[in-house]
């Protein structure tokens, strides 16, 4: 036998090994019980298709070993048609597959709908803003806002409304929520909570132009006394978020490191919604000439 064959096990091996890794940032590891359900949703209908793919998988080369040319023993009807045992085995199980499958996903549809409240205590209401090539986190009752950093109390549920200052983007937390989408003039709604403290991460999944890969952030859950240091720590710090620093920020950039800012200007959430409030993007398409006038991001107010 040749060398060579024996690297093919072992190249497997380490392959498989090195994925088990990528298992501890994905859904597959919950942080917190929104992700936790979509990780028992997903396992439990991957369970209920192997009973469509197994008897494919397992009867596919029995009936070709069974067909081979050298069988010669085998009796030949050209002339059947209609089996009711066969006719059951095809019907049958596809239909009850399909009627499990309507059930649990109807009822897990209704349980996971990321408008619904999480019970117990009263939610952290966050604001968050999609930007090319960065995320705004409002926090409206504590008046402070981040960017590209999200801290939330552990045990505790958060309200999380999301809107666009540009293009339509997808918010990820594979962890913690799922994604959702958030598009401009409108708001979407996302519940979540976090388990205990510790680090996840956040992304956009929408491409949106160079930048794209770096739209990044982290996610973190603290206890309650850390997140009251957390919050009295933002809150000391110089920066205002307001009309000027919210159209310098909503410009095409990456930016090096999260941001920090101890005040906020008052309903700047619902002017960005309303798109009211003049955005670096918007004021960058102005530079395209004629193809402004399709665009969305020029329209002065958005009435609800």
């Amino acid at each position: 036998m040749r060398p060579g064959l024996f690297r093919l096990p072992l190249l497997a091996g380490c392959l498989v090994l090195a994925g088990c890794g990528a298992l501890d940032r994905g859904v597959f590891s919950p942080a917190g019980p929104i992700a936790e359900a979509i990780r028992d949703e997903f396992v439990l209908v991957s369970l209920i298709l192997l009973f469509v793919i197994g008897p494919v998988l397992i009867l596919v080369p029995l009936v070709a070993w069974h067909y081979r040319l050298s069988n010669t023993r085998s009796a030949y009807r050209p002339q059947w048609g209609f089996n009711w045992p066969l006719e059951g085995l095809i019907w049958i199980p596809p239909i009850a597959i399909v009627v499990v499958l309507a059930v649990f996903l109807w009822r897990d549809t209704h349980t996971l709908d990321p408008y619904r409240p999480l019970p117990g205590a009263a939610a952290l209401e966050v604001q968050a803003v999609a930007m090319d090539w960065k995320w705004m986190f409002i926090y409206p009752e504590q008046g402070v806002a981040t960017v590209n950093r999200l801290v939330i109390p552990a045990g505790r549920p958060v309200h999380l409304s999301l809107t666009s200052a540009t293009v339509m983007q997808s918010f990820l937390l594979p962890r913690l929520a799922g994604q959702i989408y958030a598009m401009a003039g409108m708001r979407t709604q996302l519940n979540f909570a976090a388990y205990a403290p510790g680090r996840t991460l956040g992304e956009n999944m929408q491409f949106n132009g160079m930048g794209f890969q770096k739209e990044k952030f982290a996610v973190d859950a603290m206890d309650a006394a850390g997140f009251a240091q957390w919050l009295a720590a933002t809150r000391a710090e110089p920066n205002r978020l307001d009309a000027a620093a919210y159209e310098a920020l909503s410009h095409r950039s990456v930016l090096p490191a999260p941001l920090a800012f101890g005040t906020v200007e008052p309903d700047l959430f619902q002017h960005v919604l309303d798109l009211s409030q003049p955005s670096g993007h918007a004021l960058d398409l102005r530079h395209f000439g004629p193809l402004r006038n399709s665009m969305p991001m020029e329209t002065a107010t958005h009435a609800h």
